[in-house]
This record gives C-alpha cells, structure tokens and sequence, in this order.
C-alpha cells in the first residue's frame, strides 16, 4: 500500500482515509494525516521523542483520544510531530484486526465518560470502574516548534463524526474527521 493518507470532501471540518498494511500503520498514518493539515511533517526534524499511553473501551474512542493527545503535545509542549517510530495496539480479546463494528450505545457511553458531570458520583470519583479494554502506546518522534518550521492551520479537536474502520485488500482503512 502506496499511499499513507487522502482528504476527502467535507463542509467545514477536514476529512481523511488514512491507510495501512496493518493495523498499526493505519493509525499511524491518521496521525500523520491530521499534522499534515498543521505543518508540513516530512521537514519536522526527529530529534525529540514523545511516549503516549492511551486507553478507551472503544477502538473508536481510542483514536479520537491518541490524536486529541498528539494536539495536547503541541499546544502545551509545542511538540511537532515527524514521525510515529512505534505503536502498539491492544484490542480486547474476541475483536477481530479485521473490522471494527461501530455500536452507538458504547460511542455515546465513551461521550459521557468524556465529562464526569454525567457519570454517577461512584463512576466519577473511581474511574478505574470504566472498562478500558483498548489500549494504545507509541513513541511520538519529532522536534519542539521554533522560527525554522511554518504553522499552515489549526486542528481544534479529533471527532467522533463519520468514524469508519475497514479491512480493504491491502490491509486496513481507517476514516476520521477533525475540527478546523
């Protein structure tokens, strides 16, 4: 598979496909695909690393939450990332790598588990009671913004809108839309 990501059409947000052999590098490449609508990264100089560690109790959550973490390493670290040198995924046991079932009931329980006002006082003050069964880790390669590198846009936020995982021919499709 040749080709790492494509934007598609949408109104006010930005829409991409990213794509990969694996798993792995699907999401690795929608990392890419929403940086690339930042700065360019294939001039980021990968002189600094980054680990992330991210848990959800959804696929679907879990790459909304590691890229809205790669926007919390720029805004607060100014962290510019290059490249994802490492990514490990684990999926619950009985979750096939080949497709990934969206279910409303468990994207709206992840929305609320999102704000702590909407969870129950036991839940809120113990989140340890949430089923994390997705989990995510990776090293984050890059270099700290400064006058050498251009700041094209701005990515608000990931989103949950038109999440779409697939198992295509040569591997895997994985479709998100970001907040401009």
């Amino acid at each position: 598979m040749d080709k790492k990501f494509e934007f598609l059409p949408h109104t006010a947000d930005a829409k991409f496909r990213a794509y990969g052999k694996t798993l792995e590098e699907a999401v690795a490449n929608a990392a890419l695909a929403m940086v690339s609508l930042m700065w360019d990264y294939d001039q980021v100089e990968l002189k600094a690393k980054e680990e992330v560690e991210i848990k959800a109790s959804s696929f679907e959550s879990l790459m909304v939450k590691f890229l809205t973490e790669i926007l919390y390493l720029f805004e607060v670290k100014r962290f510019l990332l290059g490249k994802v040198e490492q990514i490990k995924l684990e999926l619950p046991d009985g979750v096939s790598r080949h497709q990934e079932r969206r279910d409303e009931k468990n994207k709206k329980a992840d929305e609320r588990r999102e704000d702590n006002t909407r969870l129950s006082p036991q839940v809120a003050n113990n989140p340890g009671n949430i089923n994390q069964d997705y989990a995510l880790s990776a090293t984050l390669a890059g270099d700290y913004y400064s006058d050498k590198y251009e700041i094209i846009s701005e990515v608000k936020a990931a989103t949950y809108n038109d999440f779409v995982l697939e198992k295509v021919p040569d591997g895997f499709s994985l479709q998100m839309v970001v907040d401009m």
